[in-house]
């Protein structure tokens, strides 16, 4: 399993905010998105010549 990068209770409770649960693998797929999220966003930065990933980025 990769580096978890979201927190799993916040996302839980999230979901459980729109009256629905959350399966076993939800957090880890979230996580997967969200690292490939940021590694697009950090290639975006250096297209750009920039060394900091900006809200843009993303």
């Amino acid at each position: 399993m990769a580096e978890a990068l979201v927190v799993a209770s916040k996302v839980k409770d999230a979901i459980k905010e729109q009256d629905c649960n959350t399966a076993s693998d939800a957090v880890d797929a979230l996580s997967a998105k969200v690292a490939e999220m940021i590694k697009d966003a950090a290639k975006r930065a250096k297209e750009n010549g920039r060394k900091t990933v900006r809200g843009i980025d993303f």
